[in-house]
């Protein structure tokens, strides 16, 4: 699967909730996701809720008819893992670049990549991180407690913001008791 920036995936749905991203300038578009990160901070998150998550992008992948590869992880330990037909290694790579940008930074990947271009720039020119091991695509999505990172939950194989969609799209149907 491509994780080709701005490019729709192969599997992306027609209606993919990730536009309401795209449509934003860039500071519109940080405002929104750094909002996102406060709206779904955590006073806890176990083992329990990453099953949880995790199983209802799994579910929910499989409905929309979606190839993707998603992970939950509590620091460096993957606690849940798993993929929809349609995805490959490939998306496994791309997770573990994202979450390395998750850790650098304790935001969301969309929002580190944003933040770059709001500033006149991009991730790969400003960052001095090796791109083979960061990769500030849209889809990789903080796990907070009380305003600490701990953890990270991601997808791949989508149109970046289209990931994130979905990813922000489990955090609250976990929050609204639905995942």
């Amino acid at each position: 699967m491509s994780e080709t920036p701005g490019a729709p995936g192969p599997t992306a749905p027609s209606d993919a909730s990730g536009g309401r991203y795209r449509a934003l300038d860039a500071g519109a578009k940080l405002a929104v996701l750094l909002a996102e990160e406060r709206e779904l901070d955590h006073d806890e998150f176990d083992l329990d809720d990453a099953w949880a998550v995790g199983s209802w992008i799994r579910r929910t992948a499989l409905e929309r008819g979606l190839g993707v590869g998603f992970a939950v992880s509590f620091g460096e330990q993957r606690v849940f893992h798993a993929a929809t037909p349609g995805s490959g290694a490939v998306n496994d790579a791309w997770l573990d670049r994202k979450f390395r940008v998750v850790r650098h930074f304790a935001h969301s990947t969309l929002a580190v990549r944003t933040q770059y271009e709001a500033g006149g720039s991009t991730f790969d020119e400003a960052a001095a991180l090796d791109p083979r091991q960061y990769q500030a695509a849209g889809g990789g999505f903080p796990l907070l407690v009380r305003g600490l990172l701990v953890g990270a939950v991601g997808v791949s194989g989508l149109e970046m913001h289209d990931d994130h969609a979905l990813v922000v799209e489990a955090l609250r149907a976990h929050r609204a008791g639905r995942a």
